[in-house]
């Protein structure tokens, strides 16, 4: 049975592994209680990280706007 670290479970978890790597972990999770543990507490700690993240004020936004507004007339006079 492979050894799968953290990384592999993120990645696994963000689909961003190639697809037989996918498989295989999917394959382990499906008979591997400890490793679906593991992966539990990575779904989990993710969905707590999306449901904390708040938009950015329309203050910030504003001010992005205008520095990038100011950045692109100085680069449009040089």
């Amino acid at each position: 049975m492979a050894n799968f670290t953290p990384e592999d479970l993120l990645l696994y978890h963000y689909q961003e592994l190639p697809p037989a790597d996918m498989q295989r972990i999917a394959a382990a999770l499906e008979s591997n209680w400890p490793l679906q543990e593991k992966y539990r507490v990575i779904t989990e700690a993710a969905r707590r990280l999306d449901q904390s993240m708040l938009p950015p004020r329309p203050e910030t936004i504003q001010k992005l706007l205008e520095y990038a507004d100011e950045a692109a007339r100085k680069a449009a006079l040089s």
